[in-house]
């Protein structure tokens, strides 16, 4: 892959492959296999997908750590359906696109021409339904054609049951119920039921891949053909974590549906304006393909004598207004089907097809109808303004679905409102943009993303003056808990190598460690040498034992055995299957540096250490080691680097099955979410563009924090801590035996002298049957940190003699406290604790 993919694809993929070994195994047209993939929308399911292909029909990516024992199968033939001709035509080209083995010869579109008596080994073929209905020439044997589809389709299906991958695209579509299931009247139904007035069969192995694919099961589940059905599922929330998805949709209305609507395109225009300006200036400072935003406006249906009811003149003219300039020569666009290009207003609008608006850098602005939600995918459609009226919002939410995903996949940390999506409607009250809201909840139309009302949805930039504060923080560490899947040592060492090479930090870098690697290797093999078992397991993989057996008047008599010299072939496979135990080449790194000596004996030796548990053991502790050591080494200039490559080696650091610090980094600027009427706070880290801050906070949060920033407290700013946000501060706990995550509400800082203090206060409710497991949590991070920090405290409000309105804490950056804490195995102890240390 030309891609690194993230945890959940890789799990993703892990699970399929797990299923197709056995359903695959069992696979005939009698005996049909069925994965139902659910991928929600904008989880890369074309980039899985294609990891899968290369695994099928070449070899598997290095970086996937895939089983020594799978065997490709370049022999097999993968049928890809969809409901669209430019769905088919998108995921070639996203296939061809990420993929660095599956090359363009081999992957085909079916047109009407297509004729053969099977489909041929080593190919990904596309074909979409309307090929495939009765006015099909496909489906016909006409004009000299000598098999239909359908008998091709059979053919294969009867000759490779078991390499024949038949892919449905939105599974979802056509599962129209008991009634029509009975009768299998869709096309996509007889994929899986087979059809037998056109003598096909049932496709032996099916993969179903929806957002939602309750139907495509329903229908699996209602007819009466015996099948194995598998499934894999990606969840939700790691979707969403991904990065690969904008955070929020800002959904901008008037108070009171008006005639206003020019303004609020004006206002859309402006919006599109800015982030413009803002991504050029991220992506010059990354290093990144600068990312053009798109405009979409949405327009009204027309008329017999006129394209559309929106005057489009005027919407050039506002836009031109809003932004201060003349729109360029092709920056405008449409993909109105009932018209070609345009002259609107002495400006020309070209026609342009959905799927190509993508890779167009020119186009800016893309005018539209209803077309534009299926076969469309635009990551940099950021904005998005519709004429349409209210009972439209179903469409609206299904569009909005194409638009959420990030232009770089992956969440930009530095400006928050990169991360945003923009919607203006200017015909809608308060409760049509609820049911927008709601419409954005169901996964089949949308992905998900946090979606409000602009008035809720804020970004809060830095407090101007606290740049002495910001720096400050940057000797502050937090946990990611759970944010990457843990790798081997060795993997994480070589990667690391790697990145400190690209990024011109060490150039020997990748040098010295698989100068090291080898060293280690070499100590390793000394050992394995140096044991009295040495000889024979070196025979049982250099040598191959025949046993022989005489057949006398129908008795077998067994002769001696005798030992004959394992192949080349064979050694070289098993060398290659210790490379993928190693990672990154190193299996010939090895062999390079021996040799002067025979390769065979070397490759020998290789298998061996790969396979001795106790010195793969040892190399890894050391890799680990020396990992951390570079990582400690170079962190400074690590902290200074791009968001996108400091963010690779905070992942790194965090895939590890123990849960590792990492540098807190605080952003430019963060999306927070709150109600215009909610009471205004001082001192707060972020502020709103009119320099305040508004929150509601829980009443004990709010009287902790009243009393921080008392008079004479010496507090110069503060943090409401967000749960689960990417800047969050983020502490580890146990809780029934797995490390979860914990956000401390405030994070409080206070001039001392010339130095800056920062105050962990974590305000609770004591009847959470957690609490006591929170609380070790913090002592440990306490044990571990403290010395970063000032008070790392649990408090709870006062009782009796304390009186109301008064706060009870532990400090756990004290020792005594903190010693304390770790005994503790319940929340009665913990609450006596209270009792006899709480200040």
């Amino acid at each position: 892959m030309k891609i690194k993919l993230f945890d959940f694809q890789r799990d993703a993929l892990h699970a399929m492959r797990e299923k197709l070994v056995a359903a695959s195994s069992q696979a005939s047209s009698t005996n049909p296999q069925v994965i139902v993939f659910s991928a929600p929308t904008g989880s890369g399911k074309t980039i899985i997908m294609t990891a899968l292909f290369e695994a099928i029909l070449a070899e598997p990516d290095e970086e996937l750590a895939w089983p020594l024992d799978w065997k490709p199968q370049p022999d097999a033939v993968i049928l890809w359906i969809s409901d669209m001709p430019a769905l088919n035509e998108q995921t070639r080209m996203k296939i061809e696109s990420k993929s660095n083995q599956i090359k363009t010869r081999q992957l085909v579109m079916i047109d009407a021409a297509f004729d053969a008596e099977r489909l041929q080994g080593g190919h990904i073929y596309f074909i979409n339904t309307q090929k495939l209905g009765e006015a099909g020439l496909l489906t016909k044997l006409v004009d000299g054609r000598q098999h239909s589809i359908w008998e091709t389709l059979t053919n294969t299906a009867r000759a490779i049951p078991k390499r024949f991958y038949v892919i449905i695209d939105e599974a979802h579509r056509g599962m129209a119920g008991p009634k029509a299931v009975k009768e299998a009247q869709t096309l996509m139904q007889r994929f899986l039921m087979g059809f037998k007035d056109v003598g096909l069969v049932p496709m032996p192995l099916v993969i179903g891949v929806s957002a939602t694919p309750k139907r495509f099961t329903q229908l699996l589940e209602s007819d009466h053909l015996d099948r194995t059905v598998y499934k894999v599922a990606i969840p939700t929330d790691e979707v969403r974590l991904s990065g690969l998805l904008k955070d929020r949709v800002l959904i901008a209305h008037p108070e009171v549906v008006n005639k206003a609507e020019m303004a609020l395109l004006q206002e859309a225009a402006k919006r599109w304006s800015s982030m413009t300006t803002m991504w050029s200036s991220y992506c010059k400072d990354e290093n990144e393909p600068t990312v053009w935003p798109i405009l979409v406006v949405q327009v009204e249906n027309g008329t017999d004598k006129q394209i559309t009811k929106t005057d489009l003149s005027d919407v050039l003219t506002a836009i031109e207004a809003a932004i201060g300039r003349r729109l360029n020569e092709g920056e405008v666009a449409h993909a109105m089907h009932d018209t070609g290009d345009m002259d609107v207003g002495g400006r020309r609008v070209r026609k342009v097809d959905p799927t190509r608006i993508e890779e167009d850098k020119s186009i800016g602005v893309v005018l539209f109808k209803t077309n534009l939600s299926t076969g469309w995918d635009c990551p940099r459609a950021e904005v998005m303004m519709s004429f349409r009226r209210a009972e439209d919002h179903t469409y609206i939410a299904q569009l909005l679905g194409r638009m959420v995903r990030t232009p770089l996949a992956r969440r930009v940390e530095r400006e928050a409102a990169l991360n945003d999506v923009h919607l203006f409607l200017p015909h809608f009250d308060g409760d049509a943009v609820d049911a927008v809201i709601k419409a954005l909840s169901n996964p089949e139309d949308a992905p998900p993303a946090e979606t409000g009302s602009a008035r809720d949805l804020v970004v809060l930039n830095r407090r101007p003056g606290l740049d002495d504060v910001f720096k400050a923080f940057e000797d502050l560490v937090t946990y990611r808990v759970n944010a990457a899947r843990a790798q081997n040592p060795i993997r994480r060492y070589m990667a690391i190598s790697r990145g400190l090479a690209q990024d011109g930090l060490d150039a020997d870098a990748v040098t010295a460690s698989k100068a090291q690697m080898v060293a280690w290797m070499n100590a390793q093999m000394a050992t394995i040498k140096a044991s009295e078992q040495y000889e024979a397991t070196y025979k049982s993989v250099a040598e191959v034992v025949v046993k022989q057996t005489a057949v006398q008047g129908g008795d077998g008599v067994p002769l001696q055995a005798y030992s004959i010299e394992a192949s080349d072939i064979d050694i070289d496979r098993q060398f290659e299957e210790g490379g993928r135990v190693l990672s990154h080449g190193l299996h010939t790194t090895y062999w390079t540096a021996h040799s002067e000596r025979d390769a065979f004996e070397v490759k020998t030796e290789l298998i061996i250490l790969t396979r001795q548990a106790s010195a793969m053991s040892a190399i890894e502790t050391l890799a680990e080691a020396e990992f951390n050591r570079l990582y400690d080494k170079h962190k400074k200039a690590i902290s200074k680097l791009v968001e996108h490559r400091r963010t690779y080696y905070e992942r790194l650091c965090l895939a590890t099955p123990k849960p590792t610090a990492v540098p807190w980094h605080l952003p430019d600027s963060i999306n927070f979410r709150r109600k215009p009427s909610d009471p205004v706070w001082d001192r707060h880290l972020y502020i709103e563009d009119n320099g305040k801050f508004r929150a509601e906070l829980k009443p004990w949060e709010e009287g902790v924090l009243k009393r921080e920033l008392a008079a004479g407290s010496g507090v110069v700013a503060w943090l409401r801590n967000v749960d689960r946000q990417p800047w969050s501060l983020e502490i580890p706990y146990e809780s029934g035996g797995q490390v979860v995550p914990m956000f401390p509400d405030l994070v409080v800082v206070r001039k001392v002298g010339d130095d800056y203090v920062f105050d962990i206060l974590e305000p609770h409710n004591p009847a959470l049957g957690d609490n006591f497991e929170k609380a070790v949590g913090f002592a440990k991070f306490a044990e571990q940190h403290g010395a970063l920090f000032g008070r790392i405290e649990m408090l709870r409000a006062g009782t009796g003699a304390a009186g109301k309105g008064s706060f009870v804490g532990l400090d756990f950056n004290q020792t005594s406290v903190r010693k304390k804490v770790m005994l503790i195995t319940s929340n009665p102890q913990l609450d006596a604790l209270f009792d006899s240390d709480g200040k």
